[in-house]
This record gives structure tokens, C-alpha cells and sequence, in this order.
């Protein structure tokens, strides 16, 4: 299987940490939006966009990224099959999805999304900041067992599919 993940980390780290440990069970190979090629994403099995969450949405460079992808069908492909993650401070509310967004832009494009994953991690945006940021061990361990698990249940799901 044939896997890419696209990647926006500006702050601390947090959600690179959280594609690399997506990316072993898949053998990803994880990329800034600026260092992404469409036509490899194209030619993969799988694709993970991901990133922090500011002002309750995506990374605008990952979602003007997604964006500037071809749209509509993709006749050279069963359903280019994607999933999106994120990492914030706060837990995605109902009322204001930051994932929910994404995930409808990718469809438009022609992705078959198989799941969102989301997690807790530092956050030092300006009220937060204050009181030295808000949830500093995060993503702990657990957090990256689960983002590993989500990722190994899209890859098998993927290859019985297949």
C-alpha cells in the first residue's frame, strides 16, 4: 500500500508527532503541503491530511492546499481513499466541527474519507498562554497508541477492500 501524509506543524510539534506515529503501521511518507505533488497523492492508496486547529478550523496552508486539488470524480481510481486528523487544545464541539469541513472539501475532490481522528495536545494560544498552556503532556502515549490504531484499522479495512 502506497501512503502520504500531508502534514501542517506549526507550534510545538504536536502534530507532527501525531503523523509520525500514524505513519509507521502505513509506511508513510509525510509531507508539508508545500512539498506535496499532486500526482503523488494521486497515485496513493491512501492519504491523511492533518493539522492543528486555529480558530476552529484547520491550518488554512492544509485546507488552501486541499483546495487547489483537481475536483470531481477520479475515473483512474476506485475512490481515492483519505482521512483527516487533527490535534487541539480544546475537544472538537458539536457546534463547531473543525474536522466536518475538511472532510466535505476532500468529498468534493473526489475522496472517499474513511475516518477523522482527533486529540488533546498543548496549547499556548493567548488566554492559555498565560497560565503556561493548556494540556502540556499532550499528545501523551495513549494519545499516539490511538492515532497508530486509527491508522492500522484504515490500512487493514483498505486492503480487504482492495
Amino acid at each position: 500500500m502506497k501512503a502520504v501524509i500531508v502534514c501542517v506543524s506549526v507550534s510545538h510539534g504536536n502534530t507532527l508527532r501525531v503523523a509520525d506515529a500514524m505513519a509507521q503501521p502505513l509506511g508513510a511518507r509525510i509531507v508539508s503541503p508545500e512539498e506535496a505533488d499532486p500526482r503523488e497523492l494521486a497515485a496513493a492508496d491512501l492519504v491523511g491530511f492533518g493539522s492543528g486547529v486555529f480558530y476552529g478550523r484547520l491550518h488554512p496552508r492544509l485546507t488552501d492546499f486541499a483546495r487547489a486539488l483537481p475536483t470531481g470524480p477520479r475515473p483512474d481510481r476506485r475512490g481515492a481513499h483519505a482521512f483527516v486528523f487533527a490535534t487541539s487544545g480544546l475537544p472538537e464541539a458539536p457546534v463547531i466541527p473543525f474536522t466536518r469541513p475538511f472532510v466535505r472539501l476532500l468529498e468534493r475532490k473526489g475522496f472517499d474519507v474513511g475516518g477523522t481522528f482527533a486529540c488533546r495536545a498543548l496549547d499556548t494560544w493567548a488566554p492559555f498562554k498565560l497560565v503556561g498552556g493548556l494540556n502540556r503532556r499532550r499528545p501523551d502515549t495513549d494519545d499516539l497508541s490511538a492515532a497508530r490504531a486509527f491508522t492500522e484499522r484504515l490500512r487493514d479495512a483498505h486492503q480487504v477492500t482492495r
